[in-house]
């Protein structure tokens, strides 16, 4: 078992940055691979980061392209999430998820566990 815990939500106005943060316990963090999803009200979830299995590659959904940053301390086994140029369409419930090696990244169902999520509200 893996325990994620986000954090670092809020609200924030349109231009604005915020850092998410994924607190792992239980499983060696080293075993998963790392990324982050969203859902918006009346949405699916939807990609936006994530790590390679080896962690040398980062992927990112081309609406957050250039504006978000996935990184990880894996001293702290914290994955974070830099939001910056932040729009009211970035609006959502955000999750951490954790997959394990041969899983697709970009889809929910190749994840195996999740955080609660974190409330990120961009207002215009």
């Amino acid at each position: 078992q893996v325990q994620l815990v986000e954090s670092g939500g809020g609200v924030v106005q349109s231009g604005g940055s915020l850092r998410l943060s994924c607190a792992a316990s239980g499983r060696t963090f080293s075993n998963y691979a790392m990324g982050w999803f969203r859902q918006a009200p009346g949405k699916e979830r939807e990609f936006v980061a994530a790590f390679s299995w080896s962690g040398g590659s980062t992927y990112y959904a081309g609406s957050v392209e250039g504006r978000f940053t996935i990184s990880r301390d894996n001293g702290k086994n914290t994955v974070y999430l830099q939001m910056n140029s932040l729009k009211p369409e970035d609006t959502a419930v955000y999750y951490c998820a954790a997959r394990s090696r041969y899983r697709s990244y970009d889809t929910s169902r190749g994840y195996d566990y999740w955080g609660q999520g974190t409330q990120v509200t961009v207002s215009s």
